[in-house]
């Protein structure tokens, strides 16, 4: 059995074997570390959580921060201890923030600096609960020319597989996040996955800058390439110039972004002169990717290939091959090598002959459940199958398409937004009575929401005053572009609001 030679601690074998090889540059400071460095300061690290924070595995590490090099350096802490990871999105307001926190229960929180006010706020009373510090508190732990007291080998702690080393929050259909228990096993079984459908190994070099708080940036390429013992340079976030030039200058072989992303590469001026060639293929995936954007993309001699994935299963799940992404337009490709499909025709008929249908997913990359929440858990994984809610239809060559989203989830500028968490809010405003949001197309972002209102007195609240509410309660990418009002809400035969109707308007 594969797990009889399963390998935990892969920044330590990487070291054996290559230890002067670097393994991640920070674009904005211009560190490096070296897979021996990225060792070091992992068991640095792994004794300094489990001697003075008295950390043991399974114990939660919150971290509120862009991205930085210091989030690799906890992973290989994470590896090492079985400690548990839980970024969280940096975006949120505090009132989003406290409920996460308080739903994991963390020993210990780290966060930069930029973000100290928002975090302080959000932990008010629980602060006596847990430890929590700045980076730039820490700074000699994550600092390779500073010599430490705690320094030295560490004893790893044995993991299970089903073991989480990560905690990632996704939106919840019930207006709540749910947080996805994403283990040892799952990123072992994605990476190969990913590296058998995109060709990952110790000589890829690539770009990581999808936020942390995503399974897209941890797991789509950046732990993949860290067990092949790749390269990837690392950014704060996305800066179209920074990936272009990047690019260019690190010769980078492989990059992932959404199609906003791309749109917005395509726009730079510098796009029309910059040397792409050592590119093999962009992967593209948060939506469907429009045709001209790839043609786009083609005149530079750059091919496309798209996928599909989730944070509970995987997430790299199908790849749909660059020669085939005109041909098959739309379509996320097949699954990926140790990826077992289904098509749930209705309630009682599953059949791999199905042409239309719900996607099941089963596999070694799909998650044991979520956090504390046994009957989310229950109505996602049935029989070892994971139901997505996403309707998909298969050709007749076994290529898959997406339909439609069971769930009314929505994608903007790759961010997931769910209409039931941003209603949510707006009922909570005095003068609101009913609340339904559907996405509409937007130019820049793909997708946006457009709230439909009905309020307890006419013209009581205006769209402006709905805006600046919502803007204590939800990030910005969640808060409605646009807005309705109408006397009443539509309904149904059951008396349910019509949220299809409203869509349609």
């Amino acid at each position: 059995m594969i797990m009889k030679i399963w390998q935990q601690d892969w920044i330590s074998k990487w070291t054996d074997t290559s230890p002067n090889k670097i393994a991640i540059k920070e674009h904005e400071s211009g560190k490096e570390l070296t897979y021996s460095q990225l060792n070091r300061l992992g068991n640095r690290l792994a004794n300094y959580l489990t001697t003075e924070i008295k950390l043991v595995k399974g114990d939660r590490i919150v971290i509120v921060s862009d991205n930085r090099i210091e989030f690799f350096i906890l992973f290989v802490a994470a590896q090492k201890t079985g400690i548990i990871l839980v970024p969280l999105n940096h975006r949120l307001t505090a009132s989003e923030l406290k409920y996460l926190i308080t739903t994991t229960n963390p020993k210990l929180l780290l966060f930069d600096v930029e973000h100290k006010n928002v975090v302080l706020e959000s932990i008010n009373d629980a602060s006596k609960l847990m430890k929590f510090y700045s980076f730039t508190e820490l700074q000699l732990l994550f600092d390779y020319n500073q010599e430490s007291e705690f320094n030295g080998d560490f004893k790893i702690t044995k993991v299970k597989p089903n073991d989480p080393i990560f905690i990632l929050f996704t939106s919840g259909t019930t207006g709540y996040p749910k947080g996805v228990l994403y283990t040892h096993k799952m990123m072992f079984w994605n990476s190969v996955n990913t590296s058998m459908s995109l060709i990952i190994n110790r000589e890829t070099r690539t770009i990581v800058n999808l936020p942390l708080f995503h399974s897209g940036g941890w797991n789509v390429l950046a732990t993949p390439v860290l067990h092949h013992g790749g390269y990837f340079v690392l950014t704060k976030s996305f800066n179209a110039q920074v990936i272009l030039q990047s690019i260019e200058k690190e010769k980078l072989d492989i990059f992932m972004g959404v199609p906003t992303m791309l749109k917005m590469i395509s726009d730079e001026e510098i796009f029309k002169t910059t040397n792409l060639s050592s590119l093999q293929y962009i992967i593209v995936g948060g939506e469907p990717m429009p045709i001209p954007l790839i043609e786009e993309f083609n005149k530079k001699g750059i091919a496309i290939r798209q996928g599909y994935g989730l944070t509970e299963v995987g997430p790299n799940l199908t790849s749909l091959h660059q020669g085939d992404a005109i041909r098959k337009k739309g379509s996320i490709g097949k699954p990926n090598f140790y990826v077992s499909i289904k098509i749930k025709k209705d309630n009682t008929n599953i059949d791999s002959q199905v042409k239309k249908g719900e996607l099941l997913l089963k596999g070694p990359m799909v998650t044991p459940g979520y956090w504390q929440n046994k009957e989310a858990t229950k109505q996602a994984i049935k029989k070892g199958w994971f139901h997505t809610g996403d309707i998909v239809t298969i050709d007749e060559e076994g290529y898959l398409y997406i339909v439609d989203r069971i769930k009314n989830m929505y994608i903007s500028g790759g961010e997931n937004v769910y209409p039931a968490e941003v209603e949510r809010i707006l009922l909570e405003h005095p003068a609101i009575l009913e609340a339904i949001v559907v996405n509409v197309t937007d130019e820049k972002w793909g997708e946006s929401g457009k709230a439909f209102i009905a309020t307890k007195n006419s013209n009581s609240i205006t769209e402006l005053e709905i805006i600046e509410f919502c803007k204590t309660r939800l990030a910005k990418f969640k808060i409605p572009k646009y807005f309705e009002f109408l006397d009443e809400l539509p309904r149904n035969d059951t008396g349910k609001l019509d949220r299809k109707l409203l869509k349609n308007l």
